[in-house]
């Protein structure tokens, strides 16, 4: 029976801040290749990766992937969801910027903060954690505003896939918690999403007329590695199961770190402007995960 700790303790926090680390360069390792890779043949290649990863993590492991165990369906779902999610951010990136995108896109948690006590009442916010929501819920439109009076067009359809990205991502976690899947391994459930992914994306990638190759620079392979190894297998991987052991609403919120790091990633990697709109955007949402993870004074 898996125990779950009611707080995210030391070795969580560690692991999210890896994680958020990782996905907020993770967004500057796209948005650099985009130019050469095709966004879905990129994330094809990508996931089709991860599953052999996965596949052989789970072969010298001895961890089952194919017995009958009631999660094919909503295996299936999370996995229509996280490959939904990830073609609007390989396709958004095409049109807004890496900092931006990651801001717009980490509105995952309000989906599951609203969403997931309607099932498992334990994951339920007090006063003091919606107030952290709502501030940094603030934050982001604040950030969003930023875009209707001095971008075009193209930015805003970028920023507004981030938005509906970041709507997936929440749908997501609330099929994990909320379905078969969530007695399952980690494995298996990452399993599920990537091997999907896998199948979706070269689909969407034929569908939009995108040109297949494998000759492409040192630097987009390097890229596309990373997002494979690091990426699609290894943190997606800890951050499924650390879902099966810490509270999703606390986990989710605390990912609004992410941002933090893609902007800086993005100034310092690829000259992005650093607005003031994006800066006040990002302290809201860092005091909002303060907020969100305090816990409850003892009487």
């Amino acid at each position: 029976m898996i125990q779950r700790k009611t707080h995210l303790d030391s070795l969580a926090i560690g692991l999210l801040i890896a994680c958020c680390a990782f996905w907020g360069l993770q967004q500057i390792l796209i948005k650099t290749t985009v130019t050469e890779v095709p966004p879905l043949w990129q994330a094809s290649i990508r996931m089709a990766g991860a599953v052999a990863l996965l596949w052989l993590w789970c072969v010298s492991r001895r961890v089952p992937l194919f017995e009958r165990d009631g999660t094919l369906p909503g295996g299936l779902l999370v996995g229509l969801l996280f490959a939904g999610e990830f073609a609007c951010i390989y396709l958004g990136l095409q049109h807004t910027s890496a900092s931006r995108l990651t801001v717009f896109l980490y509105t995952a948690p309000f989906w599951v903060s609203l969403l997931l006590p309607r099932w498992v009442p334990a994951e339920r916010l007090r006063g003091l954690q919606w107030l952290g929501l709502v501030i940094a819920f603030a934050a982001v439109v604040f950030a969003f505003s930023e875009g209707f009076g001095h971008s075009s067009s193209n930015q805003l359809l970028g920023d507004a896939m981030g938005l509906v990205g970041g709507m997936l991502w929440g749908l997501t976690t609330l099929a994990l918690r909320t379905t078969r899947l969530a007695t399952a391994s980690a494995e298996k459930a990452l399993f599920y999403q990537v091997g999907v992914t896998a199948a979706v994306c070269p689909v969407i990638s034929l569908v939009l007329g995108e040109k297949w190759g494998f000759s492409y620079s040192a630097w987009a392979w390097t890229s596309i590695g990373l997002q494979t190894v690091i990426g699609a297998f290894a943190s997606y991987l800890t951050w499924m199961w650390l879902l099966r052991h810490y509270p999703a609403t606390q986990m989710s919120s605390f990912s609004f770190l992410t941002p933090l790091f893609a902007l800086v990633f993005g100034v310092v990697l690829l000259s992005e402007p650093l607005t003031l709109h994006l800066m006040l955007a990002l302290v809201g949402v860092a005091l909002g995960i303060v907020m969100v993870n305090r816990r409850k004074a003892r009487a």
